[in-house]
């Protein structure tokens, strides 16, 4: 399925430990590999994961856990920083809770408040499986903290489309709840990208990708 792609660089969710991720990098001959260790709501084999073609120079895992009522705990983002055609970029790979109530209290709020600001690094990706379509509270808090969605580059209306669930195509369905962003700081632009269909689904849900270019120059 990545094949094709020739992909830089990808963020799992929902994945097994250990050394899953690097068996997927052996097969697409990418070997620099960050696993987390909080798995999403303490159930079996829901890790994060980063896979790059390039080496990993800083590697960390940030717990976003929230004290609500109405929210699965814990929930993380891990984050690696590579360089790419001689440029740093951080990357970010998270799985977090919808959210239900007042968005200051949500996974997200905390990445926009607690995460994201204290980053130093001029290009950021950030991605994963959001829980929240775009307009959602939650992903106008990751907009405010400086994120633009590559869909607003494609010109994809993802009101008419969905992530979730892919084994149910026929069923009602959430919508498009992954995402990928990049900082509006460092002029990047989205030249590619999509939702990934598969004729049989490989997981419930479907992979999203993004071709992003970063002047050199900022």
């Amino acid at each position: 399925m990545f094949k094709p792609y020739d992909l830089d660089i990808i963020g799992f969710n929902e994945v097994p430990d250990g050394d899953w991720t690097t068996r997927v990098g052996k097969v697409l001959g990418m070997r620099h590999v960050f696993v987390g260790k909080i798995s999403s709501a303490n159930h079996k084999d829901k890790y994060k994961s980063i896979l790059s073609r390039t080496p990993l120079e800083f590697t960390a895992e940030h717990e976003l856990t929230v004290q609500r009522k109405r929210s699965w705990n814990p929930a993380s983002c891990v984050k690696a920083v590579t360089k790419i055609d001689g440029i740093s970029v951080a990357f970010y790979s998270l799985h977090i809770c919808r959210s239900l109530d007042s968005h200051d209290t949500g996974h997200a709020y905390r990445l926009a408040q607690d995460v994201l600001p204290k980053d130093k690094t001029d290009r950021i990706i950030l991605l994963g499986d959001f829980n929240n379509e775009m307009g959602d509270d939650a992903l106008r808090t990751i907009e405010k903290s400086g994120m633009r969605a590559t869909w607003k580059d494609l010109k994809i209306d993802v009101s008419k489309e969905f992530t979730y669930n892919a084994f149910k195509p026929k069923e009602p369905n959430i919508g498009v709840i992954d995402h990928i962003f990049y900082n509006t700081g460092s002029r990047a632009s989205s030249r590619d990208g999509g939702i990934i269909e598969l004729k049989k689904p490989l997981s419930d849900h479907k992979p999203v990708w993004a071709e992003i270019a970063f002047p050199k120059e900022l």
